[in-house]
């Protein structure tokens, strides 16, 4: 059986907001099962608890943001990445400010924090969501589909008008290893006029050189250049990764991305669960050696 996950420990993290540029102190705490991954504004006097799923998005303008009766969380993909790359099911996340710390605009930092706090097996089997018939949103030239794979797997492209990153593509048979080495280290990027547009709205005030690439016209301003030379579309992996993960299970299935983003990744996991000939729903109670790495059903593919 594969079991449900929880944290072994609980985790203290300070850090930037990005838009904001407050320091916020977050604190992950163990869950029990079936709890999800919950996060809890501890600034707020009358905040209630907001569930990490994909129909309490309130905004994905300028990240994916949580909200429940006018209470919001922002820049949750991140830190949602790295839970699920990690497969942990239950957290309970409290922090004292409107947005999750940007740390250093990839996973890597949140997925260092959970590994060296550990996790320990629960006892009940893990939520897996299996594909069955093939989903797609579009938004002019971009699109995001789902189908149905007998492993989870993320095939993705972008198209950039600009002579450092021009067409990407990336593909990615998840795994909590792959996940932790091609995937959580790919920090987030802006082309620098966005960036001074946004801080002359008030925005991105926690934005720099480190938390984020930076790109002019020509060039890459950060002085160690990039961590992969495709960084730019694995980053849009690890973006739709934690998109992805407001499904609140784990997903087997192809996700395919074209020039997509956090707008559109959501509206994908609507359209998932607008009907249930769409997915099938089973527990993680077999013990196949395959299944516990890379959260492949080859049994039940063509169910």
């Amino acid at each position: 059986m594969i079991r449900q996950q929880t944290l072994a420990k609980s985790i203290s993290v300070s850090g930037l907001g990005l838009h904001t540029g407050r320091v916020v102190r977050l604190r992950m705490t163990p869950a029990p099962v079936d709890t999800g991954i919950v996060f809890l504004r501890t600034d707020l006097a009358r905040s209630l608890p907001i569930q990490a799923r994909y129909d309490n998005v309130v905004d994905t303008r300028l990240c994916t943001c949580l909200g429940r009766d006018g209470v919001t969380v922002g820049t949750v993909e991140h830190l949602m990445s790295a839970l699920y790359g990690l497969g942990i099911d239950n957290v309970t996340i409290d922090l004292d400010g409107p947005e999750v710390p940007i740390l250093d605009g990839s996973a890597q930092g949140w997925v260092e924090h959970l590994l060296e706090a550990g996790q320990v097996a629960q006892r009940r089997p893990r939520k897996v969501l299996v594909v069955r018939r093939a989903v797609e949103v579009r938004m002019g030239d971009s699109f995001a589909r789902l189908e149905p794979s007998s492993r989870f797997r993320v095939s993705a492209s972008i198209d950039f008008d600009h002579p450092l990153i021009s067409r990407q593509s990336f593909s990615f048979d998840f795994g909590r290893a792959g996940f932790v080495e091609q995937i959580c280290k790919a920090r987030t990027f802006a082309f620098k006029r966005e960036v001074d547009y946004l801080r002359s709205q008030g925005l991105a005030k926690g934005g720099s050189l480190d938390n984020a690439i930076v790109v002019d016209d020509f060039s890459i301003l950060n002085p160690e250049g990039l961590r992969y030379q495709d960084e730019f579309v694995r980053h849009k992996v690890l973006d739709a990764i934690g998109d992805l993960a407001l499904s609140g299970e784990q997903v087997i299935g192809h996700l395919r991305l074209d020039r997509s983003g956090h707008a559109l990744n959501n509206l994908l996991v609507h359209e998932l669960f607008s009907d249930p000939r769409n997915f099938r729903r089973i527990a993680a109670d077999q013990p196949d050696t395959q299944f516990d790495e890379g959260f492949a059903l080859p049994a039940f593919a063509a169910s």
